[in-house]
């Protein structure tokens, strides 16, 4: 069975909680994260998609424009985990709807 392309918003370095997602996600091994918009600047996001092994094409500075870009691929995500703060998750869902 082919693995779900997973995206992640939020979560990138010294997050707790994007590891822990993370981790679930591979449980069953039906997910491969592929694309992310780690962090609230783009530094920080590209130096955590790099630590986990991202393509730097799908390294994202922040979520309107991963949505953006992975919408355009044919190998775009066909899931987004949010692990923002609470506050930013309902604008991150938005631009990918």
């Amino acid at each position: 069975m082919a693995r779900i392309r997973l995206g992640m918003v939020g979560g990138g370095k010294d997050a707790f909680i994007g590891a822990v997602h993370r981790y679930a996600a591979r449980l069953d091994d039906r997910f491969d994260l592929v694309a992310g918009a780690l962090s609230s600047t783009p530094e920080k996001s590209m130096e955590s998609g790099r630590a986990l092994g991202l393509a730097e094409d799908r390294i994202y500075p922040d979520f309107d424009t991963m949505a953006v870009a992975e919408a355009a691929r044919d190998d775009g995500v066909e899931a987004v985990a949010i692990v923002t703060p609470n506050h930013m998750h309902a604008p991150a869902a938005k631009a990918f709807l």
